[in-house]
């Protein structure tokens, strides 16, 4: 098999060495003008935000789940087909341990939101009954409804639209063509060179950063008020910015230099660490916490997420509320959405010397089951203490408070406050495993390269801390509002993912001829015709 292709670091200064011009002035005035416009009039820019939210989620809600719907199926079929057997980056021997892969994989996706919501969601869904079903709010046949609908927004179709499709079209490109690893090579199968180089292909990298900024810069500042909270009630630290900054200084600190380390160092060893830490943490929930409930409870879930999989996937404003799509399932596939290009690329790097089948069913049906996993088991145990009336989040829920129901369902748990602190551990360090990625990928952008500088990975990743910063500083509520404006940046970047549903089976077909597995063009109709040919000679 074939070498891949070289992905060194261009030598020498200048633009190769500090990113595309268009890039860097794009995704840098981003944060300078909404962090202008904050300071200017918080309120305008808030309800700016919101407006834009609101007719997103109404006019491209349905657009958006059906992007990631056929992204997973489309995706599940390559996985199966012959394509499948496809190796990444034309080498037989992986990267990365099969065990560091899929610590990585697990730890840089979804993590750092996935942990912040994983207590808290299930029971608002316990409480407040989702519109694609009908049971009785708050019991026990609530139960499985309210998992199934936290799988649906955390499981197959939020892992398979980040490095799928997606991240097979930039492997072909970038190993077998010598392509750069940037958002904008998804798009050269559609228009060809005219997007590799000039403002276009600029405009497309620069979307898919800002994209990423905003939908990471959440949750660090949310991290923050989570953490602090925990804090001030388990020990009765202040609550306020002080401690919210000194917070912010020790995640970045972990993460930028996670990410000036490189994969192979800093980001692989954060995320071991924290695999090791979340088994020790469900053991100790598993099997000194309500077992045989949660057992239950993942069970019948499990169950009703795969039966009414398609119901929930595709609910719309016509069927549900309009205020209740908007918050939860066309903001989280937008958020989704927007870490999609950047998060392929990553795959992509990861995963060379995987086959894609490996790679298909570790980030699209692997990572999702473990998700729902450990959904249940802080959820379903919040479900479990909420049932009994140990504990009641329907006030803390109801307005979106899930820094109280995190830290009170955890104070619940078997070890009450060792368990919280463990708990908001892992977050921090989930969410520094998402930060680390995620400055690594913008400096691969930045540069176009997979080897980019150190000291471009350390400065995404202080610009993200000190905007998160800036931000808690004149009030969570402009968090919210960025958090708000993830779905405005995920209409640009559907669009580029839009032509992987076509463009990714045709690469992985192409990497599989490159590599002999199935046949050139052609040849299996030569075949036929020839056999034809002699089925029909007389006396055949």
């Amino acid at each position: 098999m074939t070498s891949a292709t070289s992905s060194k670091a261009p030598t020498g200064v200048g633009i190769q060495r500090f990113g595309d011009p268009v890039v860097l002035v794009l995704s840098i005035g981003f944060i300078i003008l909404f962090l202008g416009l904050s300071l200017y009039d918080i309120q305008w820019t808030a309800g700016l935000i919101s407006e834009g939210f609101a007719w997103t989620a109404n006019a491209l809600g349905s657009f958006f789940q059906l992007l990631l719907l056929l992204t997973f199926l489309i995706g599940l079929g390559v996985a199966v087909s012959p394509a499948g057997s496809a190796k990444v980056g034309n080498t037989d021997a992986p990267d990365l341990s099969t065990f560091k892969w899929l610590s990585i994989i697990m730890c840089t996706l979804l993590a750092g939101g996935g942990v912040f919501f994983a207590a808290g969601e299930p029971v608002y869904h316990f409480v407040v009954t989702p519109p694609v079903f009908s049971t009785e709010a708050g019991t026990a046949e609530a139960v499985a409804p309210a998992l199934a609908q936290s799988f649906m927004h955390w499981g197959f179709l939020a892992w398979g639209i980040l490095g799928t499709l997606s991240a097979i079209v930039l492997a072909h490109a970038h190993y077998t063509k010598g392509q750069p690893l940037k958002p904008r090579t998804l798009l050269y199968p559609v228009f060809g060179e005219r997007v590799m180089s000039g403002w276009f292909g600029g405009v497309v990298d620069a979307a898919c950063v800002i994209a990423v900024v905003a939908g990471t810069v959440g949750p660090i500042g949310f991290l923050a008020t989570q953490v602090s909270f925990g804090l001030h009630e388990l020990f009765g630290f202040s609550q306020g910015f002080g401690t919210q900054l000194m917070i912010l200084m020790v995640l970045a600190a972990i993460y930028v230099t996670s990410a000036m380390t490189g994969i192979h160092k800093g980001i692989q060893l954060l995320s071991r660490f924290n695999v090791f830490l979340a088994l020790a943490i469900a053991a100790v929930i598993f099997i000194f916490g309500p077992t045989l409930f949660l057992t239950n409870a993942y069970t019948q879930g499990f169950g009703e997420y795969i039966t009414s999989f398609f119901a929930m996937s595709t609910v719309t404003n016509a069927t549900a509320p309009g205020w209740w799509m908007q918050w939860w399932t066309v903001f989280f596939f937008a958020w989704f959405l927007g870490y999609g290009p950047l998060m392929a690329i990553f795959v992509a790097r990861i995963s060379r010397g995987r086959t894609v089948r490996q790679m298909i069913l570790a980030v699209s049906v692997m990572a999702p089951i473990a998700t729902t996993i450990w959904f249940t088991l802080l959820g379903g145990s919040g479900i479990f203490y909420q049932l009994s009336g140990a504990i009641d989040l329907t006030d803390a829920l109801n307005n979106f408070q899930f820094d109280v129901a995190t830290l009170t369902i955890a104070q619940a748990l078997p070890g009450g406050t060792l368990m919280a602190l463990a708990i908001l551990l892992l977050t921090t360090i989930f969410v520094a495993t998402t930060g680390d990625s995620m400055s690594y990928a913008i400096a691969v952008v930045s540069a176009g390269h997979d080897q980019p500088e150190p000291i471009i990975r350390a400065f995404w990743g202080v610009a993200m801390a000190v905007m998160a910063a800036v931000l808690l500083y004149m009030g969570a509520g402009q968090i919210s509002a960025l958090q708000q404006f993830i779905v405005i940046t995920a209409i640009p970047v559907s669009l580029i993912l839009l032509p992987t549903l076509y463009i990714g089976p045709k690469a992985a077909y192409a990497m599989a001829r490159d590599q002999g597995i199935v046949p050139p063009k052609g040849e299996v109709a030569l075949v036929g015709a020839t056999t034809a040919s002699v089925d029909t000679r007389p006396g055949s």
